[in-house]
């Protein structure tokens, strides 16, 4: 009985951690590239669901509240959650007239746009419909792995009628 290991058994000693080891990177490189996309999709959708916030709000709410709507419109912090390069600066907010001008001449109050509304005379000053923009972004990946990878997230809009923007009765 000879316990000695044969010489084919000598030279597989090893091949199974430098194959387990490749197999492991390209199963690790796969998994974090996978949790960058869906991060990144993330930020995609939150990016246009912010601007959508922000419109919404900004429709019920007079133009003095726009730092208000703006920290709303990012869920109640100072930047986005999970996605640190958008933050309330990064939000435009745009008061349009009827025909899709910027307003010039802003109203005193909700009560006086509802009457700028209403008079044909003054129609420069009467908010008709906000527009919320998001200006293009870089995404940046969390993974040093990943960062060769910076990839331009396109900016969003949203244009919505304006409603009471704060009038109460």
């Amino acid at each position: 009985m000879n316990s000695a290991p044969r010489p084919q058994q000598v030279r597989q000693h090893g091949a199974a951690v430098v194959e387990f080891a490749m197999i492991s990177l390209i199963f690790f490189t796969l998994l974090f590239g996978a949790l960058e996309l869906a991060r990144m999709m993330y930020i995609y959708n939150t990016l246009q669901e912010v601007t959508r916030r922000a419109a919404r709000e900004m429709t019920v709410r007079w133009i003095t509240q726009e730092a208000t709507v703006k920290t709303l419109a990012l869920f109640g912090s100072a930047s986005l959650p999970g996605g640190a390069m958008i933050d309330s600066s990064s939000i435009n907010i745009e008061y349009l007239t009827a025909d899709g001008n910027p307003v010039t001449v802003f109203p005193s109050d909700p009560s006086d746009n509802l009457s700028a509304c209403g008079d044909a005379t003054r129609t420069a000053s009467c908010i008709y419909s906000v527009r919320v923009t998001i200006n293009p972004t870089n995404y940046s990946p969390m993974l040093s792995l990943f960062s060769a990878f910076n990839i331009a997230m396109p900016g969003s809009s949203v244009t919505m009628h304006a409603e009471s923007m704060g009038f109460e009765s």
